[in-house]
Parts: C-alpha cells; structure tokens; sequence
C-alpha cells in the first residue's frame, strides 16, 4: 500500500495537470457566456400595436445575442469592431448628390442603388459624430441594406464626406434643419417611395430630435425609424466617456477628430480657434465650439436641449431603438427602459453586451467571415417588416 501511495499523485493543486486547469478555467467561463453574456436582448414597449408587430415580424429580437466570445468587454467590441470592418469592408462607390441649402451651404447625399428600381423603398442613413458614408460601419449597414431590396442614401453633416465648407457653421445634436432639407428634396424627387431614416450615436440624436420635434406632420414624411447606440441621456454619457483610462481615450480620439474638421476648412474666417484646438474631451470642444457657433450660453443648455431621454412620448412614428446595456458612451442606468415601457410608438431593444456601435458575434466577428453583422440583421429585418406592413401599424398608432 505505501508502494502504491507513493506512485500515484497527490491530488493538490501542485501536482494537478496543466490540461485539467485548463479545462477547469474553460468550462467556468462557458458556464458564465452561456448564463451572463449571451441573453436575448430586453425588449422594452407598452403593450400595442408597435409591440405586438415586433414580437411578430422581428424574429431576431426573440433570439439570443452571441457576441464574440473572446471579445465580450464594451471598450474591446467597441474598438475591435472599428478595426475588423475597417480593414475588411471594401469601399463602397455612391452617386454623389450635393445638397444646397438655404443659407448658402453645402451638404452631401450619397446614393447606393445596386440592384435596385425606382420604386424600391429608401433607408436614409445618418452617421455618428464625425462619421461619413465611408466610415467603417456605415458601409457594413448600406451593403446589407441593398441585398434586401432598398435603396440607400447617406447624410454627410456640413464639412464631411469631402465636401468643402463654404459657410462657416458646423452641425449640432439637436438642429434637424439640414435633415429637414434632406427629407424635402429626397420626397420631392421620390414621392410615391416609401422613406424610413436610421441614426447612429449622434446620427440618432439628430434623428430623433427631429422626429420628436414635428409631431403627426413626421408621419408624411417617414414611414418608420431605427436609432442605434444613441447616447440618451447626454449628461450621463459625458460622465461615462470621461472616466479615467480607455475610456477618456476614445473621448480624446473623438475631441481629436472634431478639430481636425475645422482644420481642414482653414480657407473660412473661423474667428481664433486656438483655444477650441486644445479640446481634450467632446465637453470641451461643445464649450468652446459649438456652444458658440449655435447661440447655447453652455454645454448645460445644449445637451439639455439634444437629450432625448425626455422626449419619448412625443415620438409619432415607429421607432426602434438597438442599446448594449455595457454601452461605454451610455451606461445601462442612462437608458429609459422604464419611459420606454409607457410608450406605444417607440421600443427599445437592449443587448448584454456589444459597446458602441460594435455588436460583434460569433467565435470570428461577421465582417471576418462575410456576414452581415448583428445590428444589421435586426435593422433589415425590422425595415423589411415596415416597408412590407408598416402601413397597418401607422395607421393604428397611438396619439
């Protein structure tokens, strides 16, 4: 017996296989994507009409969400995501339409129409802060929207998209005057085309303000609308994206971008930007920038007026709204799941995960393997539904 007990090891820690920690480790943190990562999303909507369409034609929102299981942190899909479709989504070729307007700007619409007839439904797509119809997740969402049948048309804000400034005036979260003249001149040219329009993080703000802001009148203009990772409550996202650490980092990397805006469009009398250069957070820069540009005493006045978080009620047209609940520009108690859930005309559909604007699943992300990514199924899937029925849901909706 002690010949025995010596030849056969002690069960310790020490004397444990590599590959049985290994296991061990595996398993737990299977245990824990399956359990706490990969959830079906919270849908969250008064009972109605709106709901009881989701429920039926969005079979997607019923599924589990299962983001990439060694990508789960917010800050990595949200960075990552950036980087996977950047190097792997080809360039997209649109027909350039140069929008002028009223006050002697310029702003450019650009096209996607591959495949597509002159009665085929149009999704007007408006990108975040500094993005434009080439940054890397606008191309993913047009790509998947023409293989479902629409047409696609970008809206490139003032001083991006390559279209040089020739007024000295920028654009704000919460001015929908551009997107008015937008919405105008695609209607007057397409009238008998159903339009729905889609906004992402600040894309959103702008969409949603506007929506929020023309009452009934909207419903002759859009038949539906998708707001993507928007930062609801602009106070909350300014205290998350300026904590210490990657967080300020992305903060920093946009404040960075929206400088080199101005400096591209040195050829107007901007009036001394020297202090506006030196921004360090989008706080700053809106303090010192475009506070001023828009007539807003302070940063406290302007996200006032951009917040949407107050303004659910007022939402008159079909609105689904995609959230990661670890959202870094938006932390989870920032997102009104309970006004959401006493409004009839608007939903909000909140993942486990999946940061700002990421939404990557699968052991290798979408874009890795030519697949459309995750907030693209559900944005084709929700559009397909309201372009194929939404004019029963508008004709019942609430207010």
């Amino acid at each position: 017996m002690d010949f025995l007990s010596s030849a056969i090891p002690s069960l310790d820690s020490d004397f444990l296989p590599r590959w049985y920690l290994a296991a061990f480790v595996v398993s737990g943190y299977v245990i824990y994507y399956i359990c706490e990562v990969a959830k079906v999303p919270q849908l969250a909507c008064a009972p109605g009409e709106f709901r009881s369409f989701l429920e039926q034609k969005v079979p997607i929102l019923k599924e589990r969400f299962w983001p990439t299981i060694w990508c789960i942190e917010s800050r990595a899909q949200t960075v990552l995501a950036n980087v996977f479709r950047e190097r792997l989504m080809k360039q997209v070729h649109y027909r350039r339409e140069v929008l002028d307007l009223p006050d002697g700007g310029q702003l450019a619409l650009d096209w996607l129409e591959d495949n597509c007839t002159e009665n085929s439904p149009i999704l007007l797509i408006l990108p975040g802060l500094t993005g434009s119809s080439q940054a890397e997740y606008i191309r993913c969402l047009v790509q998947a929207v023409n293989r479902s049948g629409f047409r696609t048309v970008v809206f490139n804000n003032r001083g991006l998209g390559g279209v040089v400034l020739k007024t000295p005036r920028l654009y704000n979260a919460c001015n929908g005057e551009d997107l008015a003249e937008a919405i105008k001149l695609i209607k007057a040219k397409n009238p008998n085309v159903p339009l729905a329009a889609t906004g992402i993080s600040m894309g959103g703000l702008v969409l949603g303000n506007y929506i929020s802001r023309r009452g009934k009148s909207v419903r002759s203009e859009l038949a539906a609308a998708m707001l993507i990772s928007v930062p609801w409550d602009l106070f909350k996202a300014c205290e998350s994206i300026e904590k210490p650490g990657l967080n300020m980092m992305l903060n920093k990397h946009l404040a960075d971008l929206l400088c080199q805006t101005l400096k591209k469009q040195n050829h107007l009398d901007w009036g001394n930007l020297d202090d506006t250069f030196k921004s360090r957070t989008i706080r700053e820069f809106d303090s010192k920038f475009t506070c001023k540009a828009f007539g807003y005493s302070d940063t406290n006045e302007y996200y006032s007026d951009a917040t949407l978080h107050t303004k659910l009620h007022q939402f008159q047209i079909p609105t689904l709204c995609l959230s990661a609940a670890d959202d870094p520009f938006q932390p989870l108690d920032a997102i009104p799941v309970d006004e959401f859930n006493k409004c009839k005309n608007i939903a909000a559909v909140v993942t486990a995960r999946g940061g700002h604007i990421g939404f990557m699943e699968g052991f290798l992300p979408s874009s890795y393997r030519g697949k459309d990514d995750y907030m693209d199924r559900i944005l084709c899937q929700y559009f397909s539904a309201i372009f194929r029925d939404g004019g029963k849901i508008m004709a019942k909706l609430d207010g």
